[in-house]
């Protein structure tokens, strides 16, 4: 969800007011993405990097996350939408912390849209904390590295109880991956939009997938005719 500082620095505001817009639109998403097939949606809101920027704006991004939750949380429950985190919590405020278990706990029961938010999260960093599970199950005569499959070692993933990625999506002109999903999304299909998340709309995101319906995913073997 990329572009929220620019949109609002295009127009003379602080960067916060366009992190205010994208959430508001990430509501947009959200609310739209079963009506266009969409089961499963993940937002890349908070990265691994995005602490190298100023303590205002952290703070400010930390405050809309807890505030998303809190105003949220009804509306999801009664969309039958469960909510999800991946990344390393171990940083976050424990208050944030708390809140975010207690989304998903509440919204467990429900899968009419399967929404994941990453908070803190870089591929590189989910790829090292899974190494370590790996080598801690090992240690402890659990588990066999030789025999370590793909498979087996998704599990230690962040996301091993998501399916891979289809369809990725970066808004705001950006033509890289920036340390999102690097494992996951190995065989994913991707879209770049020059459009900033905040006038990212439903419309815009049904045209995305329409055009990802149409193209031949090969998954490394050979068209067939």
């Amino acid at each position: 969800m990329d572009g929220n500082g620019r949109w609002a620095t295009n127009r003379g505001w602080p960067r916060l007011v366009g992190h205010r817009k994208g959430a508001e639109r990430v509501k947009e998403i959200v609310r739209c993405a079963p009506d266009i097939g969409i089961r499963w949606l993940t937002l890349y809101a908070f990265s691994t990097e995005n602490w190298k920027r100023s303590t205002e704006e952290v703070i400010g991004l930390m405050s809309i996350f807890a505030r998303y939750i809190e105003r949220e949380a009804d509306r999801l429950a009664a969309e039958s939408v469960r909510m999800r985190f991946i990344g390393d919590r171990s940083r976050l405020d424990p208050k944030l912390q708390k809140l975010m278990a207690g989304i998903e706990a509440r919204t467990a029961p429900y899968s009419r849209l399967n929404l994941t938010v990453a908070i803190n999260y870089g591929g590189r960093d989910e790829i090292l904390r899974a190494v370590r599970r790996a080598a801690a199950e090992a240690a402890a005569g659990r588990l066999d590295p030789a025999a370590l499959t793909d498979e087996g070692f998704s599990g230690f993933l962040d996301t091993a109880a998501l399916p891979d990625p289809d369809l990725v999506i970066r808004t705001s002109g950006e033509t890289r991956t920036s340390n999102f999903l690097p494992w996951q999304a190995a065989y994913a299909e991707y879209e770049f939009t020059p459009t900033l998340w905040p006038d990212f709309t439903p419309a815009e995101l049904a045209q995305i997938v329409s055009r990802f319906g149409n193209r031949e995913r090969r998954f490394g073997g050979v068209a067939t005719a």
